[in-house]
């Protein structure tokens, strides 16, 4: 039998005692700073839009959520009265943008008293801006039957002849354009209404499959949706008529990140985006 002495022992131990910690050691991961996307805060942005930015949104999703990693933009697309009603009943959204500045202004506390009568207050400080501008147009089915080449058409065949003309809702900016042009020639919008002439879509969307469809014999929709649609446009409003279209936008108060929204606000107004917008027919705001 081999004897140890006590030094051999003693250094044995402190031998096995190192590989040990040795050992233990090994189980430490050191972090990979190429990783650090595993990191990336997961933001999710609600977008309230007015039903006629539905396609040049979808296409600016795309590019913008390459371009910022972690964040998803989802869209509630719809008349913008709806989006207003469903904004002051507490739904999550973190940036709106209207067809229209009443419907803002009904949830601005800087807006007119006269307008904003229950002193709603959802549009984040500093946020709001002017964001495009559209505009209004007479469009007719591929057929044309009735021959319609423009307002003036519009309006000798709403008081004298059998026609029937597609406008969105009173509560839908699209809508409130066209009253104002009914307005314009001095026509009655219930007369015609009561006598068959008018029928209504609850957005500018509804107003446009109608006239796709062949359903009815004009309609009067944005020149961004006649675009999409491949319609034909017989005629403009001009601003005399119906007053200019710009679409104002904001951040909410209620924003779950309102710097990452006001973010996203400011990327619209960039000239990346406008290209986008601009490919259907919208123009910057002025």
């Amino acid at each position: 039998m081999k004897h140890w002495t006590k030094a051999a022992i003693a250094a044995l131990l402190a031998l096995s005692l190192t590989a040990g910690l040795t050992s233990c050691g090994s189980t430490t991961t050191t972090p990979d700073k190429g990783s650090a996307s595993s990191d990336t805060k997961e933001t999710e942005l609600v977008v309230f839009a007015a039903a006629s930015m539905t396609e040049t949104l979808e296409e600016i999703k795309e590019t913008y959520e390459a371009a910022h990693k972690g964040v998803t933009l989802t869209f509630n697309f719809d008349s913008s009265g709806t989006l207003k009603t469903q904004i002051e009943e507490g739904a999550d959204c973190d940036v709106f943008i209207s067809a229209g500045q009443e419907q803002m202004d009904q949830l601005d506390i800087t807006a007119d008293a006269a307008v904003n009568t229950d002193g709603l207050d959802f549009v984040e400080n500093g946020s709001r801006i002017d964001l495009l501008e559209n505009k209004v147009t007479l469009v007719v089915p591929e057929e044309n039957e009735k021959g319609i080449e423009s307002f003036d058409d519009l309006k000798t065949a709403l008081e004298s002849g059998d026609i029937m003309l597609a406008m969105g809702n009173s509560d839908v900016p699209v809508g409130q354009y066209t009253q104002k042009i009914l307005q314009y020639y001095g026509l009655n919008e219930q007369e015609l209404a009561d006598a068959g002439k008018i029928t209504y879509g609850s957005n500018v969307k509804e107003v446009t499959t109608q006239v796709a469809e062949g359903s009815v014999d004009c309609g009067v929709i944005y020149c961004t949706d006649a675009f999409s649609a491949g319609l034909t446009v017989v005629d403009e409003a001009t601003a005399d008529m119906c007053g200019q279209v710009i679409y104002p936008a904001a951040v909410m108060k209620n924003s779950s990140d309102i710097d990452a929204a006001q973010e996203l606000l400011d990327y619209l107004t960039t000239d990346e985006a406008m290209k986008v917008f601009e490919s259907v027919g919208f123009t910057p705001a002025k």
